[in-house]
């Protein structure tokens, strides 16, 4: 059965440190062109192909990212 994810992020948190886009297998995590509360650039999902893996969820420094899992 196959594992469609998603990704949600607390973008008033989160400081653009990017730790989290290398990590990703499906390259679905890009730093957004708009800016938080604090003046940081955030990252957001960018494409459908998540696999809920959770690698950015366990790399966050800060913990700002939720991973959800929906079997499709």
């Amino acid at each position: 059965m196959a594992v469609k994810g998603k990704i949600v992020v607390d973008t008033e948190k989160c400081k653009g440190c990017q730790v989290c886009i290398p990590v990703c297998p499906t390259e679905v995590i890009e730093m957004s062109s708009m800016v938080n509360g604090k003046g940081y650039h955030f990252m957001e999902q960018v494409r459908e192909n998540c696999t809920g893996c959770t690698n950015c969820a366990v790399v966050c420094p800060d913990g700002v990212i939720t991973v959800y899992r929906v079997k499709v």
